[in-house]
């Protein structure tokens, strides 16, 4: 098998493709074929040492792929050999070939194409448990997604629609912003040249948004909270905007408001049979065209870390994929 490698906590570029034997699935795993990989902003972290987790050297980056079983190992029920799945695995994805616990797997709808089956575990996965599991959000109630062009933005706002929410959508520019209106947003600020607060008064009639989606971060975080209603939700997703936001706590106490984390990892961990509800509703959305997940473009495994660096610098719309 073919893997994108990290030997030492570093910038992308210094990743390297590796040929290594292909192993055998240890009891309770299968062996996937990988067709796609989806590249997400953690994998980058992971990469530069700087995220939550890190895994022991020398290690493959990659946390959701695609692909068909080619092995399965000892114990494992209801997966086969031939058998088109999705995986979230944390590392392993960028790579030929990937062991996946049997727990980890989705088994996919026929005729789901298999790139956009990369894109949904993760981004597509924390959208859900934010949304219906934190957000709880409710038909007729109105829903913030800030960074809405890139990949967890973009399914925000489509499954924000799915639940009856109307979406605005807040980008750094007119361009994301116009994906942001062809995938379902309501109505759209460009924070990069309206003040933020008062783009929201204007919108929602002074009321305030009720559930606050915000994987960017950074300086438009208090700004957003100032404008969220009695009793609303903001959704802690990340930090790609670069900084993490200090919060005043009065805000949360004058607001009658939550401020919620979103550790989708973790509670796929916890609660996979919840887990796997909420990626099956998923499922049958994108079948039925209700979600329609963007993948902008596909990188080779070589061009691996200028996937990463892509995503580190905000030039990426929607998902992007690796095809080992």
């Amino acid at each position: 098998m073919r893997a994108l490698t990290c030997t030492a906590f570093d910038q992308p570029e210094t990743l390297t493709v590796l040929d290594t034997p292909t192993p055998a699935p240890a009891p309770g795993e299968v062996t996937i074929e990988v067709h796609a990989a989806g590249v997400n902003y953690p994998d980058a972290l992971m990469v530069m040492g700087q995220y939550q987790v890190r895994p022991p050297l020398p290690f493959t980056p990659g946390a959701e792929a695609a692909g068909v079983i080619t092995a399965v190992g000892e114990g494992v029920r209801g997966l086969s050999v031939g058998q088109r799945v999705a995986a979230f695995t944390g590392t392993g994805a960028f790579a030929t070939h990937l062991n996946a616990p049997a727990a980890a797997v989705m088994p996919l709808p026929d005729g789901m194409d298999l790139g956009v089956a990369a894109t949904l575990p993760l981004a597509y996965g924390t959208v859900m448990h934010a949304l219906i599991d934190r957000g709880q959000v409710k038909a007729g109630e109105t829903l913030l997604v800030l960074g809405a062009a890139g990949g967890v933005g973009l399914a925000a706002i489509m499954i924000g629609k799915a639940l009856g929410a109307r979406v605005i959508a807040a980008a750094s520019t007119d361009e994301k912003l116009e994906l942001a209106r062809q995938h379902g947003a309501d109505e759209v600020i460009n924070y990069e040249q309206a003040d933020l607060k008062d783009a929201l008064k204007a919108l929602t009639g002074k009321q305030g948004v009720d559930v606050i989606l915000d994987p960017v971060g950074d300086r438009w975080a208090e700004s957003a909270f100032r404008s969220i209603a009695w009793g609303g939700r903001y959704l802690v997703i990340g930090f790609a905007g670069g900084e993490i936001p200090r919060l005043p706590l009065n805000l949360p106490l004058l607001k009658g408001a939550s401020v919620v984390g979103v550790f989708w990892g973790e509670f796929a961990r916890r609660d996979p049979a919840g887990n796997a509800r909420n990626l099956a509703r998923l499922a049958g959305w994108v079948m039925d065209g209700t979600v329609r997940p963007l993948v902008s473009e596909r990188y080779s495994l070589e061009d691996g870390p200028r996937a990463m660096r892509d995503l580190l610098e905000r030039r990426v719309t929607g998902k992007v994929i690796i095809t080992p």
